[in-house]
């Protein structure tokens, strides 16, 4: 009922001790956020919109993810696993890492990976009103949301920079979520985090994501999305833009060397050399 999902919302809010007044001050953006966004065309984009830099100082996170968004292929396996290892089902909407593509687009902009930053400055951590987002140093100071003190207000989901959002909604239990690095997956056996295995980079079959302990360049997107192509992918029969002509000489990119890269131009023939039709 209606009635009951406001007392819930009142009594989660009068928990944290939070006055009517600061809660509206606090959230108060994410519904104008929410009206604009309702009516205005989806924008596919890696780079951030302009936010304010917090005063406060966090300790940076000993994990990030980085990715080649020209070896993606767009096969959604990662954002599949993650919903998987998290809630126990597949999800595309559930995943804590978006592949965001354009149908209509063209390689290598046709394609976007939204795969969290652990941001050194995280807007998300910084603008929750509640600190259901925080930054857990129990754990390598991973940018986390804990999803008992969220109260879904989307606060996080507004202030994260980034489209798509790094930090997902999930309405069936109407609280936000991030990339925990796998810190919290009830339905898989691998220890994650940090010091462990993160389910996107395990089962990625192009190996397009790869976990590092170094913190990358924070400027614009450069120092996440980054070239994985090694000489194993060339020997695979692929090729981009430094190796255009692999062994094997299929060239292209995805699968069967056709896939996001396009398929390999093919050589006019000679006319004079093409075979003549059976009468």
């Amino acid at each position: 009922m209606p009635g009951d999902k406001k007392s819930k919302k009142e009594e989660a809010t009068a928990g944290k001790g939070i006055s009517r007044r600061d809660f509206l001050v606090t959230s108060g953006t994410v519904v104008v956020a929410d009206a604009l966004i309702a009516g205005t065309p989806a924008v596919v984009s890696a780079a951030p919109a302009t936010s304010p830099t917090p005063d406060t100082k966090y300790p940076e996170s000993t994990g990030y993810l980085l990715y080649d968004s020209k070896k993606c292929a767009g096969c959604t396996t990662c954002m599949l696993t993650c919903s998987l290892v998290h809630y126990g089902e597949q999800s595309l909407a559930f995943s804590r890492i978006q592949i965001a593509q354009d149908s209509f687009g063209k390689f290598p902009t046709d394609l976007v990976m939204g795969i969290c930053r652990q941001c050194v400055t995280p807007l998300c951590v910084d603008k929750c009103p509640v600190k259901a987002a925080h930054v857990d140093t129990a754990n390598g100071n991973v940018r986390v949301i804990d999803s008992k003190k969220c109260i879904g207000c989307k606060t996080c989901l507004s202030a994260c920079p980034y489209t798509p959002h790094r930090t997902v909604w999930n309405n069936e239990i109407s609280k936000s979520s991030k990339c925990d690095l796998c810190l919290d997956t009830p339905y898989w056996n691998e220890k994650g985090g940090p010091k462990g295995k993160q389910a996107c980079v395990e089962a990625c079959p192009f190996k397009a994501i790869k976990f590092t302990d170094k913190v990358p360049e924070q400027a614009e997107n450069k120092g996440y999305d980054v070239k994985l192509r090694n000489e194993h992918w060339f020997k695979l029969g692929f090729a981009d833009e430094d190796n255009p002509q692999p062994a094997g000489g299929r060239g292209g990119g995805g699968f069967g060397g056709g896939g996001r890269g396009g398929a390999p131009k093919m050589q006019p023939q000679n006319p004079t050399t093409q075979p003549k039709p059976k009468e």
